[in-house]
């Protein structure tokens, strides 16, 4: 039996696509070509708080927010130039701490361009990741330019922060040492160094500033002009600052001049006032929000009683003010909804979180024993509902809320309708733009 010669030609481009798909799928475990074994991956898991230790650090530009999807992009720092590096794709985990300005904050909080410190794991479950999946030693890995380090495949956060809260939370300051004013731009040179301690032997660190850069001083809002004014700054050309302590907020924008990498100065906290006040404020904000979208924690057990009766013990995520949990009170009722990864309620219709939420009293709220976890609040709570659903069994993630905070409608992007279970209901595809 003979064969034609384009079914030989096509079950040879067959052959091949496979041998190459294989190839693919080997090279999509480990980027390097490097065996890497299981027991070297770690994956957050559910109903577990992951070690902060195991966790991939690097930091870059927030250049991309899908706040109601709670993932964006960050182009990484790394060696080389950093406008070129192309901008990496992020989730957050459903516990994730996200600060900013020494506060808890949402995604849609943070400017663009805001250089942001991340803590992050490879994609818990692969399979349902809300960005791509990339080799696992991808952080290795050569970019077109050369550079390494500036796609790494850990890219669900656990913390992400500003640099005034990454400060915050190491005890450093900047100690500025010397300024050099051009017209309306200019330069410093600072350290990042302990509060109390000396800069000596911290690196320096050149930024720019510019007529736009917000300076806080005790309840003022200044400008360069006004720091020129009253003789603080010179006009024109350097002077020595002494080591003066600030916080600085940081971001980045084209720099002129050829330079690879050179970060900008968006604000300078004068003094602990100023820093106290911006925190106070960014804190109001999250509060507001919380109460708008509930509490996230996750199932730790279910005691089922009889005709869809049970008793739900759930650990409260941290990353929020802790007058908050203070409203979680023995004896006063919750609403409860189970929610998706990205933390979206599900709604029907015109109904809203509370009406598709089940109800239910507070037995009890404890503290838990031992060092908590970042991610988690520390504190459990018990309650008991008369009819519970699918959404509620262990380790699934869930919204909840005091009766007594405001029963509010969402957006329609912040929730899953008729509860879709979709992946691409849950997180839009590369379209982006869901079609309502």
């Amino acid at each position: 039996m003979t064969f034609p010669f384009s079914f030989i030609y096509r079950s040879k481009l067959v052959l091949l696509g496979l041998l190459a798909l294989h190839a693919f799928s080997d090279a999509a475990e480990s980027g390097s070509g490097k065996q890497i074994s299981e027991a070297e991956i770690f994956r957050p898991v559910a109903g577990e708080f992951p070690p902060l230790e195991k966790a991939h650090s690097y930091r870059g530009e927030l250049v991309f927010v899908d706040h109601a999807n709670r993932r964006g992009s960050i182009r990484v720092s790394g060696g080389g130039v950093f406008r070129r590096n192309e901008p990496q794709p992020f989730a957050l985990l459903p516990y994730s701490i996200v600060r900013y300005r020494g506060a808890p904050a949402d995604l849609r909080d943070i400017p663009l361009g805001t250089v942001m410190y991340v803590r992050a794991f490879l994609p818990p479950d692969p399979s349902i990741s809300a960005v791509p999946v990339l080799p696992v030693d991808n952080k290795e890995r050569k970019s077109g330019f050369g550079v390494a380090g500036t796609a790494p495949a850990e890219n669900h956060v656990l913390l992400l922060e500003d640099e005034p809260s990454h400060c915050q939370r190491e005890d450093l300051v900047w100690k500025l040492k010397e300024l050099e004013v051009k017209k309306h731009d200019g330069t410093i040179v600072a350290a990042r160094a302990p509060k109390e301690g000396s800069a000596e032997g911290s690196d320096d660190e050149t930024f720019t500033f510019n007529a736009a850069t917000r300076i806080w001083r005790g309840r003022e809002l200044l400008t360069l002009s006004d720091l020129i004014g009253e003789g603080t700054w010179p006009a024109e050309g350097k002077k020595s600052l002494g080591d003066q302590a600030v916080r600085l907020g940081i971001t980045w924008k084209p720099t002129p001049g050829g330079v690879f990498t050179r970060f900008h100065i968006s604000d300078i906290w004068l003094d602990d006032i100023a820093m106290e006040r911006a925190v106070q404020v960014q804190t109001d904000v999250h509060k507001s929000f919380i109460r708008g979208r509930w509490m996230p924690a996750w199932i730790d057990a279910v005691e089922y009683g009889q005709f869809g009766r049970a008793t739900l013990t759930a650990t409260l995520f941290g990353g929020t003010d802790p007058s908050l949990f203070a409203e979680y009170t023995k004896g006063s009722y919750v609403f409860v909804n189970g929610v998706a990864s990205n933390l979206k309620h599900t709604e029907g219709g015109s109904a809203g979180p509370t009406q598709m939420a089940a109800r239910g009293k507070l037995i009890e709220v404890v503290k838990t024993g031992g060092e908590v976890p970042l991610g988690s609040s520390g504190i459990q709570i018990s309650f008991e509902i008369d009819l519970i659903t699918e959404g509620l069994r262990p380790t699934r993630t869930i919204r909840v809320r005091p009766a007594a905070w405001p029963d509010v409608h969402l957006p329609r992007e912040e929730y899953m309708s008729d509860g879709a279970e979709s992946v691409k209901e849950r997180f839009p595809d590369a379209g982006i733009f869901p079609k309502y």
